[in-house]
């Protein structure tokens, strides 16, 4: 007998076995329980994550029999009836499913079309499914639109797209819309240990989350890699042979990372990318792990441990000690620079190279105190130390977190209208402008004006020459002094907490307008985030 995978094993069969969509499932429950049904339904997501499956389930319940015979239109289909066999077996006559990105024409929707004037020969109702609709020419689609909104009264249309902003409006609007999300890691987990267990295969859990994290919020992946790993394992899930099979990187090169950029340990940077060029672990899926280990970083540095927080999992503690090494605004920087980094990977001629590079751009920012020096200790041995009382309590992560407020002087008055008045006639740029953004005016007599500045890569001569002799094109010919310090009242922030304002004040504005609070009350509509921008 020939194996079937686990993806299609395990597949859903009615609404109760489905994972991870409860909006969607008591959404078409309801509908079905009330009758109210409607002739068209779109369902959108990514891939792997149900489309297809609830609409197999919904062509179920719209025709199943019962197990007497005598059923009717259900929730809850029996899957003995020969109707829900033969949907399951996918050769019930009345339900056709159609891949658009096969079969985009006009002339494939017409075909099909003209089945939807004959009543349905064993079911109650006629379905047809049209997977990946977006495919579908603009012909195609001009072509389906009167039947889509007026369909006989036993037919049903199901569309599946996994990019519906290529669906043309007209075709929206006549379809009931369900977007399927992609599933967290931790629901992928908990599916994935519940379909071991009835397989009576053994798993190491940190096996499994490392699958469940690679699956990327999709289901049938997350299944599709448990398969493979089954067969790379010869028969069990282990977490090195997973980890070779993902050729991503061990989590402890990423902590070493991360500790490495928090010391400002250039030199241990360049040593790991090259152990990780040795061990032929992927870069991508190294700024990948990065990137989810910072996320959980800055979460612990703002809230510290939520109450959803898994105290199984293992990195936890390590996540935690790394969070107190690190300001969270550099956990912030490392974040974005790993998630940008990894598009420059592809562009390099040697992906290592790039990888080393993405992070040495931290340390090319990175503000040097006194205490870098001190606190600075061995990068493997640091990692081995696991002892509760080096750990941070998550309210001092919190707190050690926050950035001081923004302190207005009057010095920082004068120094940011000068400094917008260099700015807009174009006597500073590039470094020398960032210099004066970003620093704050000490003290300044007739002869000499101190500044003081976070960040050593904008202090340096060149940089202080420049914007002296920028300062004596404006009228004031004094000795310049930059040091190098924490930044309270600078134009930069000034800036930023402008533009806060701004987008505030838009906001409420759009917030306060009645006939967007009307929409709002009476079509549950929603402002898309981002999308209000302050004129």
């Amino acid at each position: 007998m020939s194996y079937l995978v686990l993806a299609r094993k395990y597949r859903p069969k009615t609404f109760t076995e489905m994972v991870g969509q409860e909006h969607v499932v008591q959404a078409l429950t309801n509908a079905l329980t009330t009758r109210r049904l409607h002739h068209a339904y779109l369902f959108t997501g990514t891939r792997g994550v149900g489309k297809t499956t609830v609409s197999r389930i919904l062509a179920k319940s719209l025709n199943c029999q019962g197990a007497d015979g005598q059923g009717g239109i259900t929730a809850n289909p029996c899957g003995v009836c020969q109707a829900c066999i033969d949907i399951d077996a996918d050769r019930f006559i009345d339900y056709t499913e159609l891949d658009a990105a096969s079969n985009r024409g006009i002339d494939d929707v017409q075909s099909l079309l003209e089945q939807a004037a004959y009543k349905p020969v064993q079911g109650r109702f006629k379905v047809f499914m049209i997977d990946e609709v977006h495919m579908l020419t603009g012909p195609a689609f001009n072509s389906m639109l009167k039947t889509l909104e007026e369909p006989p009264q036993y037919m049903k249309f199901v569309l599946a797209t996994t990019d519906p902003q290529k669906v043309p409006v007209t075709v929206l609007s006549r379809c009931l819309q369900f977007n399927l999300r992609p599933m967290a890691p931790e629901t992928v987990l908990t599916h994935l240990g519940y379909v071991l267990q009835q397989e009576s295969i053994k798993a190491e859990p940190q096996a499994l989350r490392l699958i469940a994290r690679a699956a990327r919020g999709s289901m049938r992946d997350a299944l599709s890699l448990t398969d493979q790993a089954i067969a790379f394992g010869g028969g069990q899930l282990k977490e090195e042979s997973v980890k070779h099979m993902l050729g991503s990187a061990d989590r402890t090169y990423v902590f070493l990372l991360i500790e490495a950029l928090a010391n400002g340990d250039g030199k241990s940077v360049v040593a790991i990318s090259e152990a990780l060029r040795l061990h032929g672990l992927n870069s991508a899926s190294t700024l990948e792990d990065m990137s989810s280990v910072l996320q959980r970083m800055a979460v612990l540095q703002a809230v510290g441990n939520t109450p959803e927080a898994d105290i199984t999992d293992p990195e936890a503690a390590d996540i935690a000690r790394l969070a107190s090494l690190m300001p969270a605004d550099e956990t912030q920087l490392l974040y974005s620079l790993c998630i940008h980094g990894r598009q420059e990977l592809g562009l390099a001629p040697d992906e290592y190279a790039a990888l080393t590079m993405v992070l040495l751009r931290l340390l090319a920012f990175k503000p040097k105190s006194p205490s870098d020096t001190t606190n600075a200790r061995p990068i493997a041995s640091a990692l081995a130390e696991k002892k509760t009382s080096e750990l941070a309590q998550p309210q001092e992560i919190a707190q050690g977190s926050r950035s001081p407020p923004l302190g207005q002087t009057s010095e920082g008055d004068f120094w940011n209208q000068l400094v917008r008045e260099m700015v807009e006639a174009q006597a500073i740029n590039a470094l020398v402008r960032e210099l004066a953004l970003q620093s704050q005016l000490i003290a300044r007599d007739d002869k000499q004006w101190s500044l003081q500045v976070d960040k050593d890569s904008l202090n340096t001569p060149s940089n202080r020459e420049r914007l002296q002799a920028a300062l004596v094109q404006f009228g004031y010919d004094v000795q310049l002094s930059v040091t190098t310090g924490p930044v309270l009242d600078s134009t930069a922030k000034r800036l930023t907490q402008e533009n806060a304002e701004r987008q505030a004040r838009a906001e409420a504005i759009i917030l306060q307008d009645p006939f967007v609070q009307s929409l709002m009350r009476d079509f549950d509509a929603k402002i898309v985030p981002g999308s209000i921008k302050p004129v």
